[in-house]
């Protein structure tokens, strides 16, 4: 079902007459408020008014998670305190937070964002909706809940955490739709089967997750360990929060971009220069009707590629494949780029192998070293120890033949790896002690 028919099955031409008026109208926003912009847009010579296509979006300048950082907190924003109702903030693991701010209206646009979401990943009004991704200054959880309530569906606001209790609302209160990191499906999954609570009975028929990559092979155990239709959301929260795209329960070849809203390209991460579609590359986004913090070519360093073949569902909107990865995560290990979810792709061709793992990267002398650490499942863990050790080295084969990197592969009994309550932490890279 769709959830605005109106916008999400227009004509190519009449979405993209949409798009340049609000590209418009944003560019001229950002000049006049945002000193960063103004600045941007004189180093490349250019100025809104010679925005006059769509084709010239790429003669402006990109904005990265850096430019951020360095007008952090407020700096970006295009609306007064006075007209900012929200903020929310990356948590600055790896750095200065990144700061987004919220206006009435742009709140309201972001509920109607995440009502599409969610009806397109299969919920609808008189839905229950568990929903486990973290509340707070991350997006997910407060992005997932004003989507819900403008849906018209119930919304049981758990968050993150508690999982023991979590299981117990699962059981008792009945609900349809479970929204959270996929990561964490798995984890409730594991919860569930330790307190003898048949997980795969429960009334869910529909799990929307997001804020990670992660691979159909992960998609197919959730979908078996949890008995749902597992359905992907994207979104970040320089662009908005979640809610930027979602796949369809009808098809789920790719997440439906919303371009009346944010207008997508594909770019060589190397570059900077403009991808066709079908080729892979990093998305960049411009938002086009946020009033608080809009955001002109924004570098997501996500790795996807776009497709703007209609869809069986009905939806216009260009779709983007499922995030690969992201440059940022690349390792290069003795000159081999590598990325966790080509790791992942392997590992999870290997029957009894969990979806749990970590990439350890380190430095002998002067060469980088790679561990693979994997969780096996129960059938595997009674197995002897010299069948267990030949695993080992047949995984670490077909890494190398897949990927062409040299990996020393642990097999680790269940519930080693420490599980995450929000995204799961794939790689330690300790190559910076040395």
């Amino acid at each position: 079902m769709i959830y605005d028919i109106e916008y999400e099955t227009l004509p190519r031409e009449a979405l993209e007459a949409i798009q340049l008026r609000r590209l418009r109208a944003t560019l001229e926003r950002v000049h006049a408020t945002v000193p960063f912009y103004r600045k941007q847009f004189a180093a490349a010579g250019a100025t809104p008014s010679d925005i006059r296509s769509l084709r010239d979006l790429t003669e402006l300048p990109f904005t990265t998670k850096q430019d951020l950082r360095d007008n952090y907190p407020f700096g970006m924003f295009a609306a007064p305190m006075d007209n900012v109702v929200r903020i929310h903030a990356s948590s600055g693991t790896t750095g200065q937070p990144t700061v987004v701010g919220y206006t009435a209206r742009d709140i309201d646009t972001w509920s109607t964002l995440m009502a599409r979401s969610l009806m397109a990943g299969g919920a609808n009004r008189g839905d229950i909706i568990h929903n486990a991704y973290g509340y707070g200054l991350f997006t997910g959880g407060l992005g997932v809940h004003y989507g819900a309530e403008k849906l018209g569906a119930s919304v049981i606001p758990v968050s993150g955490g508690n999982t023991k209790r979590q299981i117990v609302i699962m059981r008792d209160f009945g609900p349809t739709v479970l929204t959270a990191t996929p990561s964490y499906a798995l984890h409730l999954a594991e919860a569930a089967d330790e307190m003898d609570v048949d997980i795969r009975k429960l009334r869910f028929k529909f799990g929307i997750f997001g804020a990670e990559p992660w691979s159909e092979r992960m998609r197919t155990e959730i979908e078996a360990k949890l008995n749902i239709t597992a359905v992907d959301i994207y979104g970040l929260s320089e662009v908005i929060g979640p809610g930027v795209a979602v796949e369809c329960r009808e098809a789920r070849r790719g997440l439906h971009i919303f371009e009346d809203h944010f207008i997508p390209e594909i770019i060589d991460p190397e570059t900077g220069e403009v991808l066709p579609h079908g080729e892979t590359g990093e998305l960049v986004f411009t938002s086009i009707s946020k009033e608080a913090f809009p955001i002109v070519r924004y570098r997501t360093r996500d790795i996807s590629t776009l497709h703007p073949e209609p869809c069986i569902c009905g939806r216009t909107l260009i779709r983007m494949d499922k995030v690969s990865g992201r440059t940022d995560d690349m390792l290069i290990i003795r000159g081999v780029n590598v990325f966790p979810s080509q790791i992942e792709s392997v590992l999870m061709e290997v029957e009894g192998i969990a979806p749990h793992y970590q990439l350890v990267v380190d430095r002998e002398g002067n060469l980088d070293t790679l561990a693979v650490m994997v969780e096996i499942g129960d059938a595997l863990f009674s197995d002897e120890v010299r069948r267990l050790q030949r695993l080992e080295r047949a995984i670490s084969r077909n890494i190398k033949e897949y990927l062409g990197v040299t990996a020393t592969v642990k097999l680790v009994e269940p519930k080693v790896i420490a599980r995450s309550q929000g995204k799961a932490i794939r790689v330690i890279d300790n190559r910076e002690k040395h």
